[in-house]
């Protein structure tokens, strides 16, 4: 391992200079195989290999205490005395009272890590998007409703919680320099570059998840499905562990998790290439299934039991007003919902009675395996014909809400000079849009009649 940041190609970039030199004084360590450049990578920074790499080999550590949370920051102790205060659902406001205070203190110990990000402007989340513009070119994906939801969030959050926060402590904040305006910004800044350090397998079930921290050197790897680098964590530090072989000029890839591309759009600000991407997924409505579920009912009393088969399948939580079931490249990942779903929609009138008198069914069949099987595409195009017919119907009713038809998309997608006309947003939607319609008719034809 080396520390000398100087042996680090740094491309000539004084803040990314002084970030390496900091590092170097808090302790955190780079194996000289690595280095960081802005050159050859997929976004403004990444980690490329100097040399090869073997499977195993460590990275780089991090000690804690060079990681920057609500544990770390100077303003600690305000946040522990106002603990009370700042509880809110994302658990992430004390995180970003900390940065605002560190963000734009000079004397902040972070300022060299903080630095890197002179303004946030490379953000592009499409939060940061006009509202005609996320619904344009993302329509249908569920990415406009997402950030909807992010934005009143924010605001209130703001409103309701930080403003009163910190105009309580003038002296350490300034709501004229702290404003929403930042707020939103460090929102994106967290979404994109945070980490979360996993519980315990004993604690999952007992424990509220990790508030999320600031990794330094870690955040600046990007993402790939395919990745070859994966961060452990220790009571003493972090490390960065290739998980397979790398060769030289190759980058270096961590991965953020199983994340389809609406999900990395959304949270990240970018997306994979749809057919690089092995975790891509496609949403279908629970309401596009109720819909479908109407267009067989043939008399008002078929109607009638539709409701109270809908009713009933709320109150067992399998369906929700803005409940998604949810499919991958291989088949559906919310197997249970969707097999259970399907399995009461097309229930008789006397399956149903006995159903409910029984209060579920007692066929020991009906596992996790079975249920995953049948709803795999091995197993779609098996399905009763009822089951197959509702879910294609659905599969259509999806492919619907989206602004733009398969056909043209697909078009844009393998017209190389009209592609690269594109502006980097079209260019990620489309990838967005694609992939989720791919997946779609091929859930089409799985369950064709």
């Amino acid at each position: 391992m080396a520390t000398d940041a100087k042996r680090l190609k740094t491309e000539g970039s004084d803040p990314l200079q002084s970030f390496l030199q900091w590092c170097e004084g808090v302790g955190l360590k780079l194996n000289n195989k690595v280095y960081i450049s802005k050159e050859g990578t997929v976004a403004e920074y990444g980690m490329l290999a100097k040399e090869d790499i073997d499977e195993g080999e460590l990275l780089f550590t991090i000690p804690r205490m060079a990681l920057l949370h609500q544990g770390t920051t100077k303003v600690l102790a305000v946040l522990e005395e106002g603990k009370a205060s700042l509880e809110n659902t994302s658990g992430w406001v004390p995180l970003l009272l900390a940065l605002m205070y560190e963000y734009t203190s000079p004397q902040s110990h972070w300022r060299p890590y903080l630095s890197l990000w002179s303004d946030f402007t490379a953000l592009d989340h499409p939060m940061f998007w006009s509202k005609d513009e996320r619904d344009r070119l993302l329509k249908g994906t569920g990415i406009p409703e997402a950030v909807d939801t992010d934005l009143t969030n924010i605001q209130k959050e703001y409103k309701d919680i930080v403003l009163p926060f910190i105009t309580l402590h003038p002296d350490l904040w300034d709501p004229e320099r702290h404003t929403l305006d930042l707020y939103r910004s460090l929102v994106a800044f967290v979404m994109a570059y945070s980490f979360q350090e996993p519980l315990d397998e004993e604690d999952e079930d007992e424990k509220d998840p990790n508030p999320p921290m600031m990794v330094p050197i870690a955040d600046m790897l990007n993402h790939v499905s395919n990745h070859n680098a994966n961060l452990e964590y220790t009571p003493e530090c972090l490390k960065m562990v290739s998980v397979r072989s790398i060769r030289k000029g190759e980058e270096v890839f961590n991965t953020y998790g199983q994340m389809a591309n609406w999900q990395l759009l959304h949270m990240y600000g970018f997306a994979e290439p749809y057919q690089s991407n092995s975790n891509d997924t496609a949403d279908i409505p629970m309401s596009n299934v109720y819909k479908a579920a109407v267009q067989v009912t043939r008399s008002e009393a078929e109607q009638r039991l539709l409701v109270e088969k809908w009713s009933l399948l709320c109150e067992m939580e399998m369906v929700g007003d803005k409940g998604v079931f949810i499919f991958g490249k291989s088949g559906s990942l919310t197997d249970t919902e969707m097999y259970t779903t399907l399995k009461i929609l097309c229930m008789s009138v006397e399956e149903f009675e006995d159903f409910r008198e029984n209060e579920g069914w007692e066929e020991a069949d009906d596992d996790e395996e079975k249920m995953l099987q049948a709803l795999s595409n091995e197993g779609l195009p098996s399905l009763p014909p009822l089951w197959r017919r509702l879910v294609h119907a659905a599969a259509i009713f999806t492919l619907d809400s989206y602004g733009e038809d398969m056909l043209k998309d697909k078009v844009l997608l393998e017209d190389k000079d009209g592609y690269a006309k594109l502006s980097s947003r079209q260019r990620r939607a489309l990838q967005v849009r694609y992939g989720q319609k791919t997946i779609l008719h091929q859930l089409l034809e799985l369950t064709k009649p």
